[in-house]
């Protein structure tokens, strides 16, 4: 690479894990200037000056470029926008693991906001917003008519304030009407367990600045007092993304040094890049190797990594890239499928738009957008499969999504599971033969990571030492 640049996967308020080059060179220094449509610009000043003089109210002007502004960015994909002040600031302020609001990831659909998914240990998460709800309220304000910038403005707010969301959610027959109070979200980028003698599991929530260093740490104590490691779980799952430069510090941790990483394409010169499993390209901001307390143990402990529809970007760069160098085994369902890169340019007055720019590839060449990384191993969420997994929201539902450029097949809906009933695993009424009341099929509501009830993690864990999986049902 020529020079480095400071590339992001956004998380916080817009669609889970949009890959994100900020100080990108504006579109002005290129050197191909494309003409202007001289009669379209006369057709948009004619609009422009019939709004100023014959509508029912007067606009002011700024307020008329900025939604001509934003229409134009987001009619393009379902990534790019226009960021005012306050989400451009959200944005930046976002990548260090602390900001405020709910915390949810959102996208629009039909007008509507879309929930992607509801970050962990946020007032969402424990209110019980799920992926999929549409939000069409917010407070006494409806959305339609909203952008998504305006509507995740009026979201966020001082901490301990309340703010009532009225959801629409697939599945029940009235409207859903939650009260949320905002607080500032503190995002713990890593977390990890020794769940056993030689066995460790590894989380990582989002691709903050100190992720990589984070996750050092977190290997290294699960080798401390002479502990070696037999098997390791490394959990993306429901991680909707971060920064780029993690991705690549986390994939390098496990990979051969200098091993291709990730690569970008695009139109223009400084969107051809690749990334791989080297200092210059992970490290940012200091002159120490976040990686330096990184055991030398883990670039070949065996390992599995998790994922499922809420895998997004960041994690499906580390998961395509451990999967292409046959690094681990992926295991659980199939991924979010964001393969598009962002770069945000900065505009006067402290705004920005960000702009899909490129595509990025696995280190085999695979595109993973509107599709998503299919794991080695298919395991859904429980024995019997879990319906609300089906009806995750993945980047091939997002309006004006882009197509995948490498295979034509991405797209096309994911075959679902076996849903015919069956003797064995269909619901009962009732009680079992020893008098006890049927469990349910459902997993809880909130799942509880690396426990003895996540059943995924089970057979990760199972897996690793050898055993048979027990796939569920539907398989």
């Amino acid at each position: 690479m020529s020079k480095t640049k400071t590339i992001s996967l956004t998380v916080g308020a817009f669609v889970a894990g949009a890959l994100i080059s900020l100080n990108f060179p504006a579109l002005a220094d290129k050197e191909a200037k494309p003409g202007l449509p001289i009669e379209e610009l006369r057709t948009f000043a004619e609009v422009y000056s019939a709004i100023k003089q014959g509508y029912v109210e007067p606009v002011e002007d700024k307020k008329m470029i900025t939604n001509a502004i934003s229409g134009m960015l987001s009619n393009l994909d379902p990534h790019s926008a226009y960021l005012d002040a306050d989400a451009f600031k959200d944005l930046q302020v976002g990548t260090q693991g602390e900001f405020g609001g709910l915390g949810i990831e959102v996208g629009m659909e039909d007008g509507l906001v879309k929930v992607v998914s509801p970050i962990e240990d946020t007032p969402a998460y424990r209110a019980g917003v799920k992926s999929g709800d549409l939000i069409f309220k917010l407070d006494d304000t409806m959305v339609k008519g909203l952008t998504l910038s305006e509507a995740v403005k009026k979201m966020r707010g001082k901490p301990k304030t309340p703010i009532k969301l009225s959801i629409i959610r697939k599945g029940e027959t009235k409207p859903i009407e939650l009260t949320l109070i905002r607080e500032v979200i503190k995002v713990q980028s890593v977390k990890s367990k020794l769940i056993e003698p030689g066995y460790g599991w590894v989380r990582i929530t989002q691709f903050q600045e100190n992720t990589i260093a984070e996750l050092a740490k977190h290997v290294a104590g699960l080798y401390k007092d002479g502990n070696k490691l037999q098997g390791l779980v490394l959990d993306l799952r429901n991680d909707p993304g971060g920064l780029l430069h993690g991705a690549i510090g986390v994939s390098a941790a496990f990979l051969p040094p200098d091993v291709k990483v990730v690569s970008t394409d695009g139109r223009t010169e400084d969107a051809k890049q690749e990334f791989r499993a080297r200092t210059q390209d992970y490290q940012r901001g200091t002159k120490e190797d976040s990686l330096k307390g990184m055991p030398i143990e883990a670039k070949n402990v065996p390992m599995v990594v998790l994922v499922n529809g809420g895998s997004a970007s960041a994690s499906e760069i580390v998961a395509g890239a451990l999967q292409d160098h046959k690094r681990a085994v992926i295991v659980g369902t199939q991924t979010f499928g964001k393969g598009s890169v962002q770069s945000v340019l900065p505009l006067p007055g402290n705004t920005a738009i960000k702009l899909t720019t490129a595509r990025y590839y696995t280190p085999s060449g695979r595109s993973i957008q509107a599709k998503g990384i299919t794991p080695d191993i298919v395991v859904e969420e429980s024995l019997n499969g879990n319906a609300a997994a089906s009806m995750r929201l993945r980047e091939a539902d997002l309006d004006r999504h882009l197509t995948n450029d490498r295979d034509k097949e991405a797209g096309k809906e994911l075959p679902k599971a076996d849903t015919k009933p069956q003797a064995k695993t269909s619901p009962k009424s009732g009680k079992d033969k020893n008098g006890k009341e049927d469990a349910e099929d459902e997993l809880p509501q909130r799942l509880e990571y690396a426990s003895k009830s996540d059943y995924q993690f089970q057979q990760a864990i199972n897996l690793l030492k050898g055993l048979q999986i027990m796939q569920n049902k539907a398989q």
